[in-house]
């Protein structure tokens, strides 16, 4: 069973979502912003495309299309993230393929050791065409390198600890910009409020100051009723497109802390446990030598006297 799953092989270079679609790819499940801005525009561009044909028929097209230029960025910004999300999704559902790759030989009577290390790193290269590209199997190829410099077992959990906490660390900042765009989606949509709230009292202004004829001030109050709508719904436009965004967010990144969480788990089970060295401390080495010397020492002095 072993054998099976060792041979499944996950190319990294054919199917990573970025390297198939021709751009350099980053590592681990880190997202281009390059690639997402271009997904993002696409989708925005295909979305007013499907609202044009009903423009005038629909109210929903009117609030897209006839509230000023923030509702334009609010769309571009929202496609922008879903690129990015749906991008990071795909590339963890890549990086989870690793965990179905046992590496590490599971027979009772294996045991991993510096003469044995060789050996898996091995099927490691065999199973995959570069192991730094993979949240797995880096940590793992990194703790096996450094195998013959270990003494304990508790150095070798530590070692992967670490690359465990570069990864976190490298997982949060890689939805950085994302959460920027996040913060400046509502802005946006505050921005197009106090447009339109100027609008409206401009409109307002003017109709107070010209005729005062009736059927005038009715058609004058078009212009302030455009400005109240621009006012309200780029506010509610973007309010609820923060909102869903921020939840997609949550919960993708929630989907990439329990990979985490289940890479230390594989670590711990299929490196870790199988591991074996001369646990001997340093100071108990000295301690002993001293000891040694000590006694020598004493026995030829009595052996002069």
């Amino acid at each position: 069973m072993a054998k099976n799953q060792t041979s499944l092989l996950l190319s990294w270079e054919h199917s990573d979502i970025e390297r198939w679609l021709g751009f350099k790819g980053c590592r681990n499940t880190g997202v281009s912003m390059t690639l997402s801005f271009v997904i993002g525009l696409l989708m925005a561009l295909m979305f007013y495309g499907a609202l044009y044909p009903i423009l005038g028929k629909y109210y929903i097209a009117t609030v897209f299309y006839e509230r000023g230029p923030t509702q334009y960025t609010t769309v571009m910004f929202t496609g922008w993230v879903l690129a990015f999300l749906f991008i990071k999704w795909r590339k963890l559902v890549f990086q989870r393929r690793a965990l179905a790759i046992q590496v590490v030989p599971m027979d009772v009577g294996f045991t991993l050791t510096p003469e044995t290390a060789p050996h898996v790193l091995e099927r490691l290269y065999a199973a995959v065409d570069n192991p730094r590209h993979f949240m797995l199997f880096a940590r793992i190829e990194l703790a096996l390198a450094n195998l013959k410099n270990l003494r304990r077992i508790s150095d070798l959990d530590e070692v992967l600890k670490s690359q465990a906490e570069n990864e976190e660390n490298s997982m949060e900042s890689s939805y950085t910009n994302i959460k920027g765009f996040i913060w400046a989606i509502p802005v946006l949509g505050f921005i197009g409020t106090v447009l339109g709230l100027s609008s409206a009292f401009c409109e307002f202004r003017t109709l107070m100051a010209g005729s005062s004829d009736m059927n005038q001030i009715k058609e004058g109050l078009k212009g302030v009723t455009t400005g109240l709508s621009i006012a309200f719904e780029t506010t509610m436009v973007s309010l609820a497109s923060a909102l869903v965004l921020q939840m997609l967010v949550n919960l993708v990144k929630k989907g990439e802390e329990d990979f985490l969480d289940e890479c230390k788990d594989y670590s711990l089970r299929h490196v870790v446990t199988k591991l074996r060295v001369a646990e001997q401390e340093p100071a108990e080495m000295v301690d002993s030598a001293g000891k040694n010397g000590k006694g020598v020492g004493n026995g030829a002095k009595t052996q002069e006297g």
